[in-house]
C-alpha cells in the first residue's frame, strides 16, 4: 500500500508554469506506475500524464504534450509534473495516483490516490 500528497497547486496567469508534486510513503514505491490526472469544474476525471516504474517510459494525453513533463526520483519517493505554457482550460484539481499493472490510461485502473491539489489558470 502506498500513500500519496499532493503539493505545489495555486493560481497563475495564461502562460505561465507550475510544478506539481507528489510524495509517497509506505513500501515498494518503485514498483508502482504513477500518473497525474485531473478533473475539472463539470467534467469527468481524466488521465494526464504517467510514468513507467523506471521513469524510462513516459505518457501524455494530446492535450498537453509540449507542455507538461512527468517525471520521478524512485530514492526520495516522488513524482512531479511541471507544467508549462498553462492554458485556463488546465483548470482543475489534479491528482496523483499510483497503480501497480501497466498499460492503461483509465482513472479506475489508478489503485492509490492523493487528496488532489487545485491549479487555477486565469486568463
Amino acid at each position: 500500500q502506498v500513500q500519496l500528497g499532493e503539493s505545489g497547486g495555486g493560481l497563475v496567469q495564461a502562460g505561465g508554469s507550475l510544478r506539481l508534486s507528489c510524495a509517497a510513503s509506505g513500501r515498494s514505491f518503485s514498483s508502482y506506475v504513477m500518473g497525474w490526472l485531473r478533473r475539472a469544474p463539470g467534467k469527468e476525471r481524466e488521465f494526464v500524464a504517467g510514468i513507467s516504474w523506471s521513469g524510462g517510459s513516459m505518457d501524455y494525453t494530446d492535450s498537453v504534450k509540449g507542455r507538461f513533463t512527468i517525471s520521478r526520483d524512485n530514492a526520495k519517493n516522488a513524482v512531479y509534473l511541471q507544467m508549462n505554457s498553462l492554458k485556463p482550460e488546465d483548470t482543475a484539481v489534479y491528482y496523483c495516483a499510483a497503480r501497480r499493472a501497466a498499460g492503461s490510461r483509465r482513472p479506475s485502473d489508478y489503485d492509490y490516490w492523493g487528496q488532489g491539489t487545485q491549479v487555477t489558470v486565469s486568463s
